[in-house]
């Protein structure tokens, strides 16, 4: 137990006794909380991060950074401090938890010296001694010999802990997601440049980002934490898979297919590199190379999370919509806690043009607690068709408190905001937007958002022109582009209709190219 007092402010705590003291009255602090603060007293006004504090205030269980913030919040509140004006202890945006002031170490008190005892007393505690040690001796012999108490279990081993993180990070819920990365934390506790460990983490962050709305920091950390991995182990598939999915998360798509084509020329048998190299390719607007990709499969097909959603996604953009509707459907029914099969039904929906049928799926998919940006959207777009601007608006903010981070769902809730945006702040956007673009970040659908801040401005002859980059960029959802409220101000412009009739052309082309094919899925033998 730690000897030292400190004192924080007008705070002074007392390690050894558990005790936290203002002006010399306690304060309720006890289990988790006192432990919380004492490892902020040991590591003095350093900043400690989600992990660092995991590991030396909850390990070895596995608990996730809501955890942690729910009981600095409790912590605080103990200490009568306050997170808007932190006296105490302090958030330090992206980072982790700081005091606010350095700790000072207090000299432990002296242990009282003993009092000297006259000699006959001295003499008769000697004597009482001798014969109490008599007495304990005999009871000794006569009593039994206690139980002895079994050997603690062996802590897993480093096997045993990747083992495990993996299966819970194979699940694709966001809990199993966090005890994944409790339990790959561990491993790399024990062993820090473990490729597998490293790996497996940096791909569960991605994944806090991609599927659970986590802030962007965390793809950079999965890219840093991959990054790492290739380094201690460069031949190792799951690692460059591991980058690969971090570049996809940050809207990275040139570094994303490069990484996750690498990682299938080291093992041709990953089947879920491969279903997400897939999954860009179609971004891309390569649609015959995503379709084929998912059907070619080396393994288990219904191992490959996504992959139905995938191949109708792609059959629906190639225009075989009754082919991509059976998938659909039958994904929204057997899949309830799939994010993308939640969004990819509704969106079907709307794109048919069967908008009550799309606000029911809508509502279905919004109760199964699997929230996502592009539902909140979605919503959006159906009320302005039913021409309700207000719930639009409320939908649009939806988007943007759940991701506030991303571009589109902020540019939603300003351009349908209660107040008009303003110039400077338009113009600035699309600044920004343009550079962004112009270094190869973001994808082909990025560029109909800087056409919405450009037709929000005035400049409509500029948004026809990024609705054609768009398509030439491999933009290939013409159904969205005819369908969308959000669109309907350019949708009577010539050139928009050359953008459409230019993305139909490429389109029919790898739609006869996907019916040529001996690899074309069976349901499609008799469509033309």
């Amino acid at each position: 137990m730690n000897p030292h007092r400190y004192r924080l402010l007008d705070l002074e705590i007392d390690p050894a006794r558990q005790r936290v003291t203002r002006d010399g009255r306690p304060l309720d602090v006890q289990g988790l909380s006192f432990r919380l603060l004492a490892c902020l007293l040991r590591h003095g006004d350093e900043v400690l991060d989600f992990d660092r504090l995991i590991a030396e205030v909850w390990a070895p269980a596995v608990v996730g950074e809501e955890t942690v913030t729910q009981r600095v919040k409790l912590l605080r509140q103990a200490l009568g401090d306050d997170g808007r004006q932190s006296r105490y202890i302090r958030s330090v945006r992206g980072r982790g938890y700081q005091l606010c002031a350095p700790p000072q170490v207090l000299q432990a008190p002296a242990a009282p010296a003993p009092r000297r005892a006259h000699r006959s007393w001295r003499l008769a505690a000697a004597a009482a001694g001798l014969i109490a040690v008599a007495i304990a001796v005999g009871g000794l012999l006569l009593r039994p010999a206690p139980a002895r108490r079994p050997d603690p279990p062996a802590p897993a081993t480093t096997q045993e802990l990747l083992q495990r993180a993996a299966y819970y990070a194979g699940i694709g819920q966001r809990e199993n997601n966090e005890r994944a990365i409790g339990l790959y934390r561990q491993a790399l506790a024990v062993s820090p440049a473990d490729a597998v460990a490293l790996a497996g983490l940096g791909r569960a962050y991605g994944a806090r980002v991609c599927l659970y709305n986590f802030p962007y920091e965390w793809a950079t950390r999965a890219q840093a934490l991959a990054e790492a991995a290739i380094r201690a182990d460069p031949r190792r598939a799951a690692a460059w898979s591991a980058l690969a999915y971090a570049h996809d998360c940050r809207g990275e798509i040139g570094p994303a297919v490069a990484a996750y084509e690498h990682a299938l020329a080291l093992d041709p048998s990953d089947d879920a590199s491969r279903a997400s190299a897939a999954y860009l390719y179609q971004e891309q607007g390569r649609l015959a190379e995503a379709l084929r990709a998912n059907l070619d499969m080396r393994g288990d097909p219904a191992r490959v999370r996504f992959r139905e959603v995938q191949i109708a996604r792609e059959l629906e953009l190639l225009g075989f919509t009754d082919a991509a509707e059976r998938r659909y459907r039958a994904s929204f029914q057997l899949y309830p806690d799939n994010v993308f099969s939640n969004i990819a039904w509704p969106r079907h929906l709307f794109l048919q043009g069967r908008f009550k049928e799309a606000q029911e799926a809508l509502d279905q998919a919004l109760a199964r607690g699997t929230p996502h940006v592009d539902l909140y959207v979605l919503g959006g777009e159906l009320a302005l068709l039913r021409g309700d601007r207000e719930a639009a608006r409320r939908a649009f903010e939806q988007a943007r408190q759940l991701r506030p981070q991303m571009s589109l769902p902020t540019t939603l809730a300003a351009l349908y905001g209660t107040t008009a945006a303003a110039p400077d702040w338009l113009d600035e956007r699309i600044a920004r937007m343009r550079r962004q673009l112009a270094d190869g970040a973001g994808e082909p659908g990025d560029h109909l958002e800087l056409a919405l801040l450009q037709e929000a401005r005035g400049r409509r002859a500029d948004a026809l022109r990024s609705v054609a980059t768009a398509v030439q960029a491999g933009y290939s959802d013409r159904a969205y582009l005819q369908a969308s409220p959000l669109l309907r101000g350019l949708a009577g412009e010539p050139a928009y209709a050359a953008s459409i009739d230019a993305l139909s052309r490429r389109v029919a082309a790898q739609r006869a190219q996907v019916l040529a094919a001996d690899w074309r899925p069976a349901d499609l033998r008799e469509a033309r």
